[in-house]
């Protein structure tokens, strides 16, 4: 007769008895022999008189943590691992991939993809590799809800990679801290970490500022200048607003992706470059590459990982921690004394929709560490920040202007206060929202055409301060 593989043995190993009990059914419904320990000691007692074909560690256990047991499980080659954990975060994602995990779960998980995933790591049989030097960076991004969860395991999966990645979202989602976190958690980050926002730069000084220019290659160019592809050599690129790029560059970066190599502005020396690139837009690539506004083949080439941030409003259950955390990141950078939220402000906050997203609530707090009366910030103070107090202080200040050009026998104030606001206005909205004029106008209250129209009126008659 002919011998029947044996059936893979699973070991779980959670202090928690309740998981136990829940997954290990799942896998023995599903027909999988499977072995319940509630700590990483009993599992290396074990393993003396056995091996398993697969483990599911949780991380935090009393006594060896899951981190540890997964090193020491993948030293002596055994393997897979999968690590769970209800404490999702970027470093603890990214350490659990580096040490040698094929899969990390986000508890609470679905027990039909828990079961999927186990039978895909048996499936795949990943050969053991000894566990990769740990990283000591801490990472800004925060966030318990399961949006966020998911961001973290995507950065903790592809951060050891050498893939390029495009991050997608909302201005002021966070793209730049995800692109660090994927650098600090890589093989390079002992490298340079290089930003470039492509829609901040004239396109005539998008190309020099690239890849850099020879002496003599255009008017003012007195001296060599390393464009930012040489200046993050070894390290990582990352391009910001990468949707706004001219055509014509996109071009020359597609064919540096291609080759790994280009000439400066005016230069004749070719050079070679190891960069990584991590690209991010606010913008629908696949709209602008139906438009024609941006490269079919450059997409393909950028986009070979995707890691979508959701909006502020998609994850209102962060707001609490994110809020706790950047008015106590303002009042330690400020050096003011400590504040902090009542239970009915974080409610209050955490009811709004936040258009600028995650910057937009930062600055709120860093306001709230400043103008809040009391030790208790209250909800009638959310009010004051926005409203009663920033309103009082630039209408006395237009109050005394007006008093003064009427004694001086000015004429046509009321013209010239106008034109300032709606200057002000203008630029303090494009600013905040990166020089996008949709998202300005929305957040103004106006149409585009309208933001456009006053936008040209300010640069042909720019007003005086009232």
């Amino acid at each position: 007769m002919p011998m029947t593989e044996p059936r893979p043995d699973i070991w779980i190993a959670d202090d928690d008895r309740g998981v136990r009990f829940v997954l290990a059914e799942a896998l023995r419904d599903a027909g999988l022999p499977v072995r319940e320990f509630g700590s990483g000691e009993e599992v290396r007692e074990a393993l003396r008189d056995a091996r398993p074909s697969l483990v599911l560690t949780d991380v935090r256990m009393p006594g060896e943590g899951g981190l540890a047991l997964l090193s020491a499980l993948k030293a002596q080659g055994i393997g897979p691992v999968i690590v769970m954990s209800a404490y999702t975060d970027v470093a603890t994602t990214a350490a659990a991939y580096r040490a040698g995990a094929v899969d990390y779960l986000a508890k609470p998980f679905d027990l039909d993809q828990a079961v999927a995933a186990v039978q895909r790591a048996l499936t795949d049989a990943p050969i053991a590799q000894a566990p990769a030097p740990a990283s000591t960076a801490t990472h800004a991004l925060l966030g318990e809800s399961p949006a966020m969860r998911e961001v973290f395991r995507l950065i903790g999966r592809v951060a050891a990679s050498d893939l390029n990645v495009l991050i997608t979202g909302e201005t002021g989602t966070g793209k730049e801290l995800v692109a660090r976190a994927l650098h600090d958690e890589s093989a390079r980050r002992d490298k340079p970490f290089v930003a470039l926002n492509t829609a901040a730069i004239p396109s005539e000084l998008l190309e020099s500022e690239l890849f850099g220019h020879e002496a003599g290659a255009f008017t003012g160019a007195t001296r060599r200048h390393a464009g930012r592809f040489e200046q993050a050599e070894g390290g990582t690129l990352f391009l910001d607003e990468i949707g706004d790029m001219p055509l014509a560059l996109q071009t020359r970066l597609l064919r540096v992706l291609a080759g790994g190599e280009f000439y400066r502005v005016g230069g004749r020396e070719l050079i070679r470059c190891n960069v990584r690139i991590i690209a991010a837009t606010h913008q629908d690539l696949d709209t602008r590459v139906a438009s024609g506004h941006f490269r079919a083949d450059l997409k393909h080439r950028l986009d070979v990982v995707r890691i979508e941030l959701p909006p502020l409003r998609e994850r209102r259950t962060d707001v609490p921690l994110l809020a706790q955390h950047f008015l106590a990141a303002a009042a330690r950078e400020l050096k003011l004394p400590p504040k902090r939220f009542s239970r009915a402000a974080l409610k209050a906050i955490a009811q709004r929709d936040f258009p600028g997203n995650v910057r937009e609530l930062e600055n709120l707090c860093r306001r709230l560490a400043v103008i809040a009366p009391g030790v208790e910030i209250l909800p009638a103070d959310l009010g004051t920040t926005t409203a009663a107090a920033t309103a009082n202080g630039w209408t006395e200040g237009l109050r005394e202007w007006a008093v003064q050009a009427l004694a001086d026998g000015e004429v046509d104030i009321h013209t010239r206060a106008r034109e300032a606001l709606d200057h002000t206005l203008l630029q303090v909205a494009l600013e905040t929202h990166e020089g996008h004029r949709q998202h300005a106008a929305a957040a103004l209250g106006v149409g585009r055409n309208t933001l456009t129209r006053k936008l040209g009126a300010s640069r042909t008659r720019r007003p005086s301060k009232p």
